[in-house]
């Protein structure tokens, strides 16, 4: 990853409020707030819930953590808590700085507790985290972007590319934002692919 922009673009008491979508309808709210710091991390809560309509077809409500260091923004430590229909699913992954390794930690119901060990390359963040880092990177035209990221007790690596300055038409307002787009492939199951695309604001923030 580029070296980061300072100084950040975010403080303590910052609220980031989403509509979930799913097949193109709205499924429920996600915030992202971010905690003061405490024992040489800067918290980030991340809450979830899907709405009446969509607890229909499946009930999630969650939160989870990410514990950023205050200057470089990597994670030391990732939590998650969440409850699917009537059945609790809790993790905690630890990233270690210096052995570049990932411990997943994770249980979902009466189920025994599992276990995953993986290690990541240059950058290893999380979902969560990952979201703060970018929006502190020198985005322009063309640059490229990779690092490995937690996500649904797995780790993935994520080459992406901002692919140009667009305009944004969204209910909340009309935005300039950079587009950024690449694909998250599964470390252990290179097979198993996601694309990703997300639009980051192109000012202070």
């Amino acid at each position: 990853l580029p070296v980061l922009r300072s100084p950040l673009a975010f403080k303590p008491g910052e609220l980031l409020e989403f509509d979930m979508d799913a097949m193109g309808a709205k499924a429920g709210k996600l915030t992202m707030r971010v905690q003061r710091p405490a024992n040489g991390s800067l918290p980030v809560l991340v809450e979830a819930q899907t709405n009446t309509l969509f607890s229909k077809v499946r009930r999630v409500r969650g939160s989870a953590t990410s514990y950023l260091h205050p200057k470089t923004l990597r994670p030391s430590r990732y939590t998650e808590e969440a409850v699917e229909n009537e059945q609790r699913r809790k993790v905690n992954v630890d990233f270690g700085a210096q052995d570049k390794s990932v411990k997943v930690d994770y249980q979902i119901g009466d189920r025994p507790k599992g276990h995953f060990n993986y290690a990541f390359d240059k950058d290893g963040l999380d979902v969560a985290g990952a979201i703060y880092l970018i929006r502190q990177l020198p985005l322009k035209k063309d640059l490229p972007v990779c690092f490995d990221v937690y996500g649904i007790r797995r780790m993935w690596r994520m080459t992406a590319t901002v692919v140009d300055r667009e305009h944004v038409s969204l209910p909340l307002g009309e935005f300039d934002a950079w587009h950024l787009a690449g694909t998250a492939v599964r470390l252990d199951r290179p097979s198993q692919t996601r694309d990703v695309h997300v639009w980051i604001t192109d000012d202070d923030r």
